[in-house]
């Protein structure tokens, strides 16, 4: 698709790769979602960082790119570096050492652990794209953007059916998470009315495709 006149494409991931530029894009990883919500007493398995570590990789090897950028809130918390456990601590290495990795900062993550490797970024333009954690209320032409967890539900044979989505009316864009324990909101919702408030296009993460569904069918 086009956003802004650049030519990007959307990944059934969730991920998105801006081929001219060779830059692959991530946001919302929360890394250590899975131990944080386990510290509160609760049974999760504390797998979630390995498995979206796993995803990345296998995106990263689908597109290679020059460089990724992890779209803000990349860690669960403050304290979720210091949680990593080794095998993961030496993946993230491996990542941010083979490619021009860049870290932007987001509300769970304002400063996320350096010694990780990688830049760290507040916000970044590039290619005729501005990338940032959160969006920015009004027109924002050339953004993508993360934060608010996009999902889509449509009505199919008398089911409704839900999938992470990106949300874009082709001047900006906001990225489904990718973390495996995230979760998402409803793009009917009215958080998201600032950002989009005219028609837009939510395209749904399939199993092997994005399907793509103007925001008036959607439920």
């Amino acid at each position: 698709m086009i956003l802004n006149g650049v030519k990007i494409e959307l990944d059934p991931s969730g991920a998105l790769f801006v081929p001219d530029a060779s830059i692959l894009i991530f946001s919302d990883l929360h890394l250590e979602k899975g131990s944080a919500i386990a510290a509160r007493g609760l049974p999760v398995p504390p797998y979630d960082t390995a498995k979206t570590l796993d995803m990345i990789k296998r995106a990263a090897t689908k597109h290679r790119p020059a460089q990724i950028i992890s779209l803000g809130d990349s860690f669960q918390d403050r304290d979720a570096g210091d949680r990593l456990d080794g095998p993961d601590v030496a993946t993230i290495q491996s990542l941010t050492k083979s490619y021009d990795w860049v870290w932007i900062t987001g509300n769970h993550d304002p400063n996320p652990p350096d010694w990780l490797g990688g830049r760290i970024v507040d916000e970044l333009a590039v290619e005729g794209l501005v990338l940032r954690h959160e969006p920015l209320e009004g027109q924002a032409r050339g953004e993508i953007a993360g934060h608010l967890h996009p999902k889509a539900s449509i009505r199919s044979r008398g089911r409704r059916i839900g999938r992470r989505c990106f949300a874009s009316d082709g001047l900006r864009l906001v990225m489904p998470a990718f973390g495996a324990y995230t979760g998402g909101l409803n793009v009917r919702d009215r958080a998201f009315e600032k950002f989009f408030p005219g028609p837009f296009f939510a395209h749904m993460l399939g199993d092997r495709n994005i399907h793509t569904i103007t925001s008036a069918k959607l439920c």
